[in-house]
């Protein structure tokens, strides 16, 4: 009756990985399953730069009556860590997939592109951010906002979305 093998229920894909540094530059890109549309090089630097952009935007997107930050623009009142942060975009989900974006204090961003499904995105995301901190920022060779070239890092990946596909 069908011409196509259906998706089984209890599996779920990762499909990619993209790391944007806080200028918008694409430091890591990992396709880790087939089953979106390869991209070129030039096409998920365009990517990047975009969302890094449309991120900025939506940032500074806020309803009318939202909470504002404690000081506004005043310079004297030191910060308040427990006031309200605005944030950028952070789910973009279509019927074929799902960008979920995590942004680091540092404004590093972590794209992971999945199934629409896919459960515990957050949990994904939080791992492979501690992957990130162990194996790239530990790494003495490593350069901050440059490419991210570990072999280790690459490794845990692999193994880590293995495990959860």
């Amino acid at each position: 009756m069908y011409d196509f093998p259906l998706p089984c229920p209890y599996s779920r894909v990762v499909f990619a990985l993209l790391v944007i540094n806080k200028a918008g530059g694409l430091i890591y890109n990992r396709e880790f399953h087939p089953g979106l549309t390869k991209l070129s090089s030039n096409d998920l630097l365009i990517l990047a730069g975009t969302f890094h952009g449309v991120h900025a935007i939506t940032r500074n997107i806020n309803p009318a009556g939202a909470p504002q930050v404690p000081g506004g623009n005043n310079p004297n009142l030191p910060p308040n860590p427990m006031s309200y942060q605005p944030t950028g975009i952070e789910v973009l989900e279509s019927s074929n997939f799902r960008l979920q974006c995590f942004q680091t204090v540092t404004g590093t961003k972590f794209l992971l592109l999945t199934e629409p499904q896919q459960p515990n995105v957050d949990t994904t995301m939080r791992r492979i951010y501690e992957l990130y901190s162990d194996f790239v920022m530990k790494n003495p060779f490593y350069t901050v906002e440059m490419p991210i070239r570990c072999e280790k890092f690459d490794r845990s990946l692999d193994g880590f979305v293995k495990i959860k596909s």
